[in-house]
């Protein structure tokens, strides 16, 4: 590779960078997906076995299909390449932020350096998102659609009218909020490039039959991810409005928010019409979300990353626009515009510190869970197999590990039981894995005459590591050591 091949493709080795940064992340952290992936990816092996079922969690988004679908070809390493996928397009956000934020900075002002700083400063606002680097580095799709919202209004003002329909078609088929910023685009891109409108009209067709038509044809109700957002523990009490703003606003810390709010006034005075329309972006994405919790929907602070990278977009051009705005005057005006960001940058500090913290307490968390999962895994094995275990009754575990435990015994998640209490009261045939600190308990409930002798060898038996066995050994109960447990069912 020579410089002029970087030259020539600069964005292209930028690309190949975030992969190759990712895939080191998560060979480091050692962190699984979260529930909602793995039901994603069962999804994904469902439907390439015609069997897909959307009756239970997590909720429909047409976006993450289009990923698994293609990658359950490749069996179980389709899990990692879809946190590839999700990691490598999360990191991208910052960068889209940062370039957005520098072209908006130097077309208007001429100014390099000011442009470079106003952009570094969205990267980093971006990543300083409350929670933004545990859903990432977890695989969830939040941050993976911020990137593609982002990426719309990169190609937008960089004139790549159709990547920027194709990057918010995509964006829309992972949240609903995105639905009005894709009818409304549609209606500039119709009337603005003719040569567009067989390609919008697609992409606007596409998205009803996505989200509504996949749901129809696998046998469930077409509003089933609305169904199952509805009264969730997590929605807002009270005032539905507060509520939604302050979740959004809990998303950045106050110098983000101040550093935005000087951008937002210096577009006013400026007239620069393109940050403006940003600013009204994000306002219509909270809006929307308002709404969405009116209606009694959970409207979670995640389903506001989106608003808050415009934000982050807005805090940059701020930075950029006071840094170039001062050094037009004298001496100490310009020092004293340098001093104001790095105050902000200061006044961020703490808040970024106490960040840090929370998300290496959360990267412990999941690399323990990651632990477990794979000690899962090691069980069903240890068992006799997938096929072995549901040839003695339905897989069964705690809620928090039911995709999971649906993605290793290739079932749909809706097959698999989730509250444990049901299984000891139903009389079905069942296998219950229960989570312990450090392995798995397995048992078996109700199972009829035919199959008591041939499952026997699965009930009332542990999987985990022991003294000699560091990589886990499957006792029965009669044989497990008193050393066994170091803690109390999950």
């Amino acid at each position: 590779m020579t410089k002029e091949h970087v030259r020539a493709h600069p964005w292209l080795w930028v690309s190949v960078a975030l992969v190759a940064v990712a895939a080191a992340i998560l060979i480091l952290s050692r962190v699984s997906p979260s529930y909602d992936p793995y039901g994603w990816l069962v999804w994904g092996y469902q439907a390439l076995h015609l069997r897909l079922s959307l009756a239970g969690a997590p909720s429909w988004k047409p976006v993450t299909f289009l990923f698994t679908f293609p990658y359950s070809l490749l069996g179980f390493q389709s899990v990692h390449l879809w946190a590839l996928t999700a990691a490598a397009m999360s990191l991208a956000g910052p960068v889209v932020a940062g370039r957005i934020a520098y072209k908006l900075v130097y077309d208007s002002t001429g100014a390099r350096w000011p442009a470079i700083a106003g952009g570094t400063a969205a990267g980093i606002c971006l990543l300083a998102t409350i929670e933004y680097t545990k859903y990432w580095i977890t695989a969830q799709v939040d941050p993976m659609l911020v990137t593609l919202f982002l990426l719309w209004i990169d190609m937008h003002l960089h004139g790549r009218p159709r990547l920027a329909f194709t990057a918010l078609w995509l964006c829309s088929l992972g949240r609903p909020e995105a639905w009005p910023f894709l009818g409304l685009y549609s209606i500039y891109a119709w009337r603005t490039w003719p040569r567009m409108r067989l390609f919008v009209g697609a992409g606007v067709v596409l998205v009803p039959a996505l989200w509504f038509g996949v749901p129809t044809l696998s046998g469930t109700s077409p509003f089933v991810s609305g169904n199952l957002d509805l009264n969730q523990a997590n929605a807002i009490h009270g005032n539905k409005i507060v509520g939604t703003v302050t979740r959004f606003s809990d998303l950045s810390y106050w110098p983000v928010k101040l550093a935005a709010g000087a951008g937002l006034v210096l577009a006013i005075y400026r007239r620069d019409w393109r940050v403006l329309a940003i600013a009204a972006a994000c306002l219509l994405w909270v809006a929307t979300e308002t709404a969405f919790a009116l209606h009694g929907w959970s409207a979670v602070p995640r389903y506001m990353f989106e608003a808050a990278g415009a934000m982050v977009v807005l805090a940059g051009v701020g930075v950029g626009w006071i840094l170039s705005e001062t050094s037009k005057l004298t001496r100490t005006a310009r020092l004293g515009g340098v001093a104001t960001v790095v105050a902000l940058g200061g006044l961020l500090v703490p808040g970024a510190v106490a960040q840090v913290r929370f998300e290496r307490a959360a990267l412990h968390h999941e690399s323990w869970r990651t632990t477990q999962i794979e000690r899962l895994s090691d069980t069903i094995h240890a068992l006799g197999g997938y096929r072995f275990v549901r040839s003695c009754g339905a897989p069964s575990t705690n809620v928090a590990y039911a995709s999971i435990l649906a993605w290793y015994t290739k079932l749909n998640v809706d097959e698999v039981g989730y509250l444990p209490g049901n299984v000891v009261m139903q009389r079905a045939p069942a296998v219950l894995f229960t989570q312990y600190d450090n392995g798995w308990e397995v048992q078996t409930y109700h199972l009829p005459a035919s199959r008591q002798r041939r499952c026997a060898r699965i009930n009332d038996v542990y999987f985990g590591p022991e003294h000699h066995h560091p990589n886990g050994i499957l006792l029965a109960h009669s044989h497990l050591p008193d050393s066994f447990f170091t803690g109390k069912p999950a």
